[in-house]
């Protein structure tokens, strides 16, 4: 069984080539031992140089390398998919990879896209199908919740456009021009957008969805997000945002969600992503 799926390309600023692939060499279910083990190694040219997609049982995810390449770098849709395999404590191994150091199977079957997840016999690419492939296996915590389905729907309409306007100022050189101003204003509507949903009347506890009692998948995936927006309007943009004197539900989610335990076990620190905002800024 060979099935291949390509939906439509969706670019990112600095990061990878978000391509939704799946592809299975066998239909089996493969079985694995779960735990908090998490490995970290390097890839090596002998494999990068290897055209045939790996088979072994173990699970491995090739994600964007920091500015020492033997570190992870600082991809947020790759630390999404790091927070569910740390929510669901699956045992995998983390290979940063750079241009240089990609195996050519990946390449040559999924140009390259990275995050990609490697487990027996497939190779899975996109955040969000990797994310909720590895949520669907029996592992020792069960399922990450995605919320009712009338919540979520709504929770993810609120953070429509958000990576786009926030990215696009990040990016944006020199700062305090009349166009970093458009793009600030751009951010601040989607930012008050999330305030007025995470302050609305029957809010409960600390996280995103519905009345914020449940950590879900979106959760996992919008922090990262938010996490790059803190650091860099910190170091780029002189906290020309001011999240807790202007938006303080929104900076008292960011700080609930930074202190979740499978976050602070997958974050990198905050010179990393001013290393990635930075070459994105050239």
């Amino acid at each position: 069984l060979n099935v291949t799926w390509h939906p439509q390309n969706m670019a990112v600023p600095f990061c990878c080539r978000r391509i939704a692939s799946c592809h299975l060499i066998s239909p089996r279910s493969p079985a694995a031992t779960f735990s908090n083990k998490v490995t970290t190694r390097s890839n090596n040219m002998a494999e990068a140089g290897g055209s045939t997609m790996p088979t072994d049982e173990g699970m491995a995810l090739y994600l964007k390398a920091g500015p020492n390449p033997s570190s992870i770098g600082d991809c947020p849709f790759a630390h999404y998919v790091r927070i569910v395999l740390a929510e669901t404590k699956t045992p995998y191994e983390a290979i940063p990879c750079n241009k240089e150091t990609k195996p050519k199977w990946l390449i040559e079957n999924h140009n390259g896209a990275l995050p990609a997840l490697r487990h027996s016999n497939r190779c899975i690419v996109e955040s969000d199908v990797i994310a909720d492939y590895v949520n669907s296996l029996n592992n020792a915590c069960g399922e990450v919740p995605k919320g009712e389905e009338t919540e979520e729907k709504e929770a993810k309409q609120v953070t429509d456009g958000f990576f786009p306007a926030m990215a696009k100022y990040m990016k944006h050189t020199p700062d305090g021009d009349d166009d970093d101003e458009k793009l600030k204003c751009n951010l601040e509507a989607v930012l008050q957008r999330f305030e007025t949903y995470l302050t609305r009347d029957g809010r409960k506890g600390p996280f995103w969805v519905g009345d914020g009692m449940v950590w879900t998948m979106l959760d996992c995936s919008l922090v990262p997000k938010l996490y790059h927006m803190k650091v860099g309007l910190k170091n780029f943009k002189k906290d020309a945002v001011d999240l807790e004197k202007d938006y303080p539900g929104l900076a008292s989610y960011v700080a609930a969600a930074l202190d979740r335990e499978s976050v602070k076990d997958t974050l990198y620190p905050e010179e990393t992503v001013v290393w990635g905002w930075s070459n994105a800024r050239l």
